[in-house]
C-alpha cells in the first residue's frame, strides 16, 4: 500500500508537467494562428488599398476607413454602370431607328439590296447590326455575310453568336456580338467606317 501511494506522488508531478506542455502547445498553436490571420489581413488589406483610387482614401488610414472608402467607390462604379447602361441603349435605339428609316427608304427608292451599318457596345462587348437586302440571303449587292465576319476577326473580335432574322418581304437584319481583346483600344465609329468602306467598295464592284 505503502508503494501505490508512493507511485502516485511520483507521478504526479510529470502528469503535472505534461498538462503544462500541452497548455503551452496550444498557446502556441493559438499564436501561430493568430499571427498567420493577422498576416493575411494585411496582405489583404494592401490589395485593398491598391484597388481604391487615391481619392477615396487620402488622408485616412485606419482599415475601417479604407473600407469605408472601397464601399463608396463600388458605389460610384455601379453608378457609372448604370449611367453606360441607359446610354448604350439610347444608343441602340438611335441605331434602330436609323435603319428602320434607312429600310422606309430604300422600299420607297427601290434600293432592296442596299446594306446599312449600325455598332455600338453590348454586354459580351460590340453588337454590329447589318440591315440589307434579302433577295439573295446575302449582304449588300454581292457582299456575302461571311466577308464581313472576316472583317471583324480581322479587327482582333471574338465572334460569339450572328442572328438573322427577316423584318421585311424585302429586308434581311443580321445581328452579330462579338467579344473585344482589348476594349481600351477599340474605337466603335472606326470599325463602323471600316464595314462601310467595305460594304461599299464591294457594291461598287462589278
Amino acid at each position: 500500500m505503502g508503494k501505490g501511494r508512493s507511485g502516485r506522488r511520483l507521478l504526479g508531478p510529470n502528469l503535472d508537467y505534461e498538462d503544462d506542455d500541452n497548455s503551452n502547445k496550444k498557446k502556441m498553436m493559438h499564436r501561430e494562428i493568430e499571427k498567420q490571420r493577422r498576416k493575411e489581413m494585411a496582405a489583404l488589406h494592401a490589395l485593398l488599398r491598391s484597388l481604391i483610387p487615391l481619392e477615396f482614401i487620402k488622408g485616412k488610414r485606419s482599415m475601417s476607413d479604407h473600407m469605408n472608402g472601397a464601399v463608396n467607390y463600388i458605389k460610384r462604379l455601379q453608378m457609372r454602370i448604370t449611367e453606360l447602361g441607359a446610354r448604350r441603349d439610347d444608343l441602340k435605339s438611335s441605331n434602330l431607328r436609323a435603319i428602320g428609316s434607312a429600310i422606309s427608304g430604300s422600299a420607297s427608292d427601290h434600293r432592296a439590296t442596299s446594306t446599312c451599318v449600325a455598332v455600338h457596345p453590348c454586354s459580351a462587348g460590340v453588337e454590329i447590326l447589318l440591315s440589307c437586302g434579302s433577295s439573295n440571303n446575302i449582304v449588300g449587292q454581292g457582299l456575302p455575310l461571311s466577308r464581313v465576319l472576316q472583317l471583324l476577326l480581322g479587327q482582333g473580335l471574338t465572334l460569339v453568336s450572328c442572328v438573322t432574322t427577316k423584318v421585311s418581304d424585302v429586308r434581311l437584319l443580321h445581328t452579330i456580338q462579338a467579344e473585344v481583346t482589348d476594349p481600351e483600344s477599340m474605337n466603335l465609329p472606326e470599325l463602323q467606317q471600316n464595314l462601310n468602306v467595305t460594304i461599299s467598295s464591294w457594291n461598287k464592284s462589278p
